[in-house]
């Protein structure tokens, strides 16, 4: 575990937090709710088959085990769901065989109260942990929309922030066009301030650098790159940049030595879904990266939605930093 993780469970553990992990059912999640409450980083509620999870060879002790189909708060959520959803058509029995579901039932414990963020996505799809969250929780204010960043730590990197790294959007938006990119990279300079407490530098990413190619992808990001500065004229934001114009300074002061970004930026904003997805992978797989994510961003408070491929430390790193943006907010535009 890097020291950047070790110190995001830190502060999460300062000032704790209760997160909900309704897939109980999966061994990653428990053997990640096992060091969680070991170390002390947040009070857990685990959705799931309660027979099951206590008969599981996991130290869960502290946890408040809930099987969402027979639990005495079952009706209660089942009133407010009911409430919230009743001018959409929604009926009370259909509220009621609804927070039956783990996601839906956490969802609805994070909206009254009884929890400050949750956690899934081991075992379900980014579309089925996101459905719940923008009917019920929706997006925070002046946010135009849901994105997700990947925290990516690289050993022995002495860019970006010492090998810490945004990279955004690279779980959710797939073809943004010059505003939606525009509002990810203000978003995830916000994101990036309250998770890693130093200036983020925000480069919006081409196979182009200050026009060295002229075609519509190019130009979609030089667009972005104007909005984004009309939107938050207050960043160190710039684009649009080549890869490694964007974080090695040599090549940033070769390419485009009027930049106040180049060779500095720590939060990388992708074009599309395929490059940012691609990208993240790639660092994680050949320069041993840890990666955590997605982490969702723009929801009015903070669910987070796994990758299916992860590990039990990649459940824990991606709690302690839904507990920090439960103690300071979820990022918003403005």
């Amino acid at each position: 575990m890097s020291a950047f993780l070790e110190s995001i469970l830190a502060r999460a553990k300062a000032d704790k937090k209760t997160i909900v992990l309704p897939e109980g059912d999966d061994p990653r999640t428990l053997e990640a709710a096992q060091e969680i409450l070991a170390k002390g980083v947040a009070d857990l509620v685990i959705l799931g088959d309660a027979e099951a999870i206590a008969k599981s060879p996991f130290a869960l002790g502290g946890a408040r085990i809930i099987d969402p189909r027979h639990f005495d708060g079952r009706e209660s959520l089942a009133d407010a769901l009911f409430n919230l959803r009743r001018e959409k058509g929604l009926s009370y029995e259909e509220a009621y065989k609804l927070v039956g579901d783990v996601l839906y039932c956490g969802v609805m414990m994070v909206k009254t109260g009884q929890a400050d963020g949750m956690v899934a996505g081991a075992v379900h799809a980014t579309s089925d942990v996101l459905r719940p969250c923008l009917q019920i929780l929706k997006t925070a204010p002046g946010v135009k929309l849901v994105s997700a960043f990947f925290l990516m730590v690289v050993p022995d990197c002495p860019l970006g922030e010492n090998g810490i790294f945004i990279f955004a959007d690279s779980g959710l938006e797939v073809q943004p066009d010059a505003e939606r990119l525009a509002h990810i990279a203000v978003c995830s300079a916000r994101s990036w301030s309250a998770l890693v407490g130093t200036e983020p530098v925000v480069a919006l990413l081409s196979h182009s650098t200050y026009g060295s190619a002229k075609n519509a992808d190019a130009e979609k990001v030089i667009e972005a790159t104007r909005i984004a500065k009309e939107l938050a004229p207050d960043l160190a934001l710039d684009g649009e940049l080549q890869l490694d114009a964007a974080i090695v300074p040599s090549v940033g002061s070769s390419k485009a030595p009027a930049s106040p970004v180049a060779g500095k930026a720590n939060v990388l904003v992708f074009p599309d879904l395929d490059a940012g997805n691609i990208g993240y992978k790639l660092v994680q797989r050949l320069a041993k990266a840890e990666a955590y994510g997605p982490i969702t961003q723009g929801i009015a408070a903070p669910v987070n939605d796994l990758s299916r491929g992860c590990s039990a430390a990649d459940i824990v790193g991606v709690v302690g930093i839904t507990c920090l943006q439960a103690a300071q907010g979820v990022p918003g535009e403005g």
